[in-house]
């Protein structure tokens, strides 16, 4: 016997007229707690399995999801009314097999997000780096202007604490991941391609086959709609949408653009201009970002396209720009700038175009410093594919220490370890540490206290070098008490 495929409106309403379950595997990612926190604000039992224990588990925990973190299938609760998997659960894991083996209505992240998002009006943000930034900022720009929007986010919005809130306009605002042609799934009112650069090349093959997926994305998008898009992208010629908008930090060619941006105060003054369709230009003067990286104020953009696409007025785009606080782990400060002291910036970043955006956005902030830059590479698969572009963009740190490659969802593949980066590089300041010796050896990387040239130190990877925060600031606090 085929079930009926779920609904939103059966998972949450269900026949048997029992309060509803959904039951997560794999609930800590970042994709998936935002979904599980969707369950959770429609009044649903949610229970999940993670193997590892975070601050974001916790968190769920204490909004009242039910979570266990060994792979036990008698921890599974008996005929959820649907289960929530992300393909970086391998198919062999016993809690998967159990569900499919017992018959329950099974659907990946992907398809979940689909079901939500079938009937509102859809902001999808897509590209190989950046779309966690400006969906939250757009979704920042939305619900402090009053607009309202239901956010769907890869990372924790440090204005709200959270990768998820809701508003009853249905409006959503979603990170759309290419990652396993996931974002193919959805239908954007108004779409956002920041990128097309190569990665995930274990999915697709080839940075060819990857564009044709970024193509049929922008296929995706209902008639009527819009498309805000780098300008520049190697095929945005073959982009469709009936409306389309390009952005540029400072190139006049793109539709939108910044004028007269300076550093002022650790933060950054501009302007901005977008030409209109009918030819018009619409300027908006004296705006203040004061999240760090140059690479931010580019990011806004296309989140100030949509915000005027849907009408919000010029003071308050103006006023949630100065209240935006940024996103956990994208550009966070962990030790702020202060007179002459040392500053510790931890990013996300993990491909080298992001990277090199990193890079240039602690140069703009802090000319002038020692950059010592400490650097977890993510994937075996994209190590080896990106090697090169890794040592490039690098190799503008002074100083750089290497931490081994964080596996993920990936066994080693031989031949493929952070010295495979490091031969590439010329910088020759360069070290190839373990988390442990990182710990150990933090003080042969930073200034005694009063040196000549101020230092930042800079944290980057998607693996697990967030975990290593606390101790390094701890550790830097103790050297300079």
């Amino acid at each position: 016997m085929t079930l009926p495929a779920p609904t939103i409106a059966s998972i949450l309403h269900p026949a048997h007229g029992r309060q509803p379950l959904v039951y997560f595997i794999g609930a800590g990612g970042i994709g998936m707690s935002s979904l599980a926190r969707y369950f959770r604000s429609r009044g649903v039992q949610v229970h999940g399995y993670d193997r590892t224990r975070t601050a974001l588990t916790k968190q769920l925990e204490e909004e009242g999801v039910v979570m266990h973190y060994d792979e036990n299938v008698q921890a599974v609760p008996a005929a959820p009314d649907l289960v929530v998997y992300t393909p970086a659960i391998p198919a062999t894991h016993a809690e998967l097999l159990h569900c499919r083996e017992q018959g329950y209505p099974l659907l990946k992240r992907s398809d979940v997000l689909q079901l939500i998002t079938e009937s509102s009006l859809n902001i999808c943000v897509a590209g190989t780096h950046g779309k966690t930034t400006i969906s939250t900022m757009t979704a920042h720009l939305l619900r402090h202007s009053g607009y309202g929007c239901n956010a769907f986010l890869g990372g924790i919005s440090v204005n709200y604490g959270t990768n998820f809130w809701s508003h009853p306009n249905g409006v959503c605002v979603v990170e759309a991941d290419e990652y396993d042609r996931s974002f193919l799934k959805l239908r954007p009112d108004m779409a956002v391609i920041t990128s097309m650069d190569p990665d995930h090349l274990d999915i697709y093959g080839t940075p060819a086959e990857m564009e044709e997926a970024f193509i049929a994305f922008s296929k995706r998008i209902k008639p009527d709609g819009w498309l805000i898009a780098k300008h520049g992208l190697s095929r945005g010629a073959e982009l469709q949408a009936r409306h389309l908008l390009t952005y540029d930090l400072e190139n006049t060619a793109a539709s939108i653009h910044t004028r007269n941006l300076e550093v002022k105060e650790g933060g950054y003054c501009f302007d901005v201009c977008l030409r209109e369709e009918d030819g018009t230009v619409w300027s908006l003067r004296n705006l203040r970002l004061q999240a760090g990286g140059l690479h931010n104020v580019e990011n806004l953009l296309p989140a100030i396209a949509a915000a005027r696409i849907l009408h919000i007025g010029d003071e308050a785009i103006r006023a949630a720009v100065a209240a935006y606080q940024g996103v956990k782990r994208r550009f966070e400060y962990i030790l702020p700038p202060e007179e002459g002291g040392l500053v510790f910036i931890d990013d996300y970043a993990h491909h080298p175009e992001e990277l090199q955006a990193l890079i240039r956005g602690v140069r703009s902030l802090f000319a002038g410093y020692r950059l010592v830059l400490v650097f977890q590479p993510h994937l075996f698969s994209r190590t080896r594919d990106l090697a090169e572009g890794f040592a490039v963009s690098i190799d503008k740190a002074d100083t750089v220490v290497l931490l081994p490659v964080y596996p993920a969802r990936e066994l080693p593949v031989p031949g493929v370890t952070s010295e495979l980066i490091r031969g590439h590089m010329r910088n020759t300041d360069v070290y190839l540490w373990n988390r442990e010796e990182l710990a150990e050896k933090l003080h042969i990387l930073l200034p005694e206290e009063g040196a000549d040239v101020p230092t930042v130190l800079v944290t980057a990877g998607a693996g697990d070098i967030d975990a290593l925060l606390p101790e390094l600031k701890n550790r830097i606090k103790t050297m300079y008490a």
